[in-house]
């Protein structure tokens, strides 16, 4: 088995399949989201390197498909997914993917980039709502990133519910078809919320884990490595390698069982905050 083999496995046999978490792709980024930013031209040789490892660039409605059992993986798959909609995405960032006939998921949050809407996040350039149908003309799958972009386990059922549903039919009207596939925001979920990603009607959800999805990992709870305005092409090799993180399904670790009870605390003393 060579090195950059994606059918590798970890002890328990479970394959590696790196899906990679962007947000922006920019030269100077509010100071907010810059950890979480990388610049184009690290952006084009992380994508060089995706193309470079052989893998099978797949949207996350084909690993849905795969979890529900409807239609396999190729043997050597990498998924490509944006979270929020930032303005870069439907300009520079999405002719760098189609460029190297690349495909990706892109998680809109509606309040973001709809004229007049709200969310938590603060203040940066954001593509528009309209902007939605020309990323599918680039080849782009469009999923859901909730209304306001908030930590969706602490909310009530109520909350949570119109996050998750208002989100979604606002994207389905701009597209004119069903959106089945979510994010959620900071990744964070539980039980609970995946439960009511179900009842919405998604067919998936993907969180963040900094971890490698494999073959078992859960579709409602699929992991994904999220890049950092440090990760270099190195990092981008070792992913496709399927070195470099750790493989999902796994539990939730206390520490993280722990912060999810804090913060829901705090969600009650203070109301919906930016997890940022």
């Amino acid at each position: 088995m060579t090195r950059g083999d994606a059918t590798a496995t970890t002890g328990t046999g479970r394959s590696r399949i790196p899906v990679l978490l962007y947000h922006a792709v920019m030269d100077d980024p509010p100071a907010w989201i810059a950890e979480f930013t990388v610049t184009p031209r690290q952006f084009a040789a992380h994508l060089d390197a995706v193309v470079a490892s052989g893998r099978t660039p797949v949207t996350v409605g084909a690993l849905a498909d795969h979890f529900a059992g409807r239609v396999p993986l190729p043997p050597r798959p990498v998924a490509l997914t944006f979270d929020d909609g930032f303005a870069d995405l439907p300009g520079p960032t999405a002719d760098a993917l189609a460029a190297r006939a690349l495909p990706a998921t892109a998680y809109l949050t509606t309040g973001a980039i709809t004229p007049g809407g709200r969310s938590l996040l603060p203040p940066a350039p954001m593509m528009t709502l309209d902007g939605a149908k020309l990323l599918e003309q680039y080849g782009m799958e469009i999923g859901g990133h909730t209304v306001s972009h908030p930590q969706l386990d602490t909310l009530t059922a109520k909350a949570l519910r119109r996050e998750l549903t208002d989100s979604k039919a606002v994207l389905e009207d701009a597209l004119g078809h069903a959106v089945a596939h979510l994010a959620y925001p900071h990744g964070y979920n539980s039980a609970a919320v995946r439960r009511a990603a179900r009842a919405a009607g998604y067919e998936s959800a993907v969180a963040v884990r900094h971890a490698l999805s494999s073959h078992t990992d859960d579709s409602y709870r699929i992991a994904r490595l999220i890049v950092r305005r440090t990760h270099t092409a190195a990092d981008v090799e070792a992913w496709m390698a399927g070195e470099g993180a750790r493989v999902a399904p796994y539990r939730d670790s206390a520490a993280t069982v722990g912060w999810r009870l804090y913060r829901r605390a705090r969600a009650v003393a203070r109301g919906p905050v930016f997890a940022g």
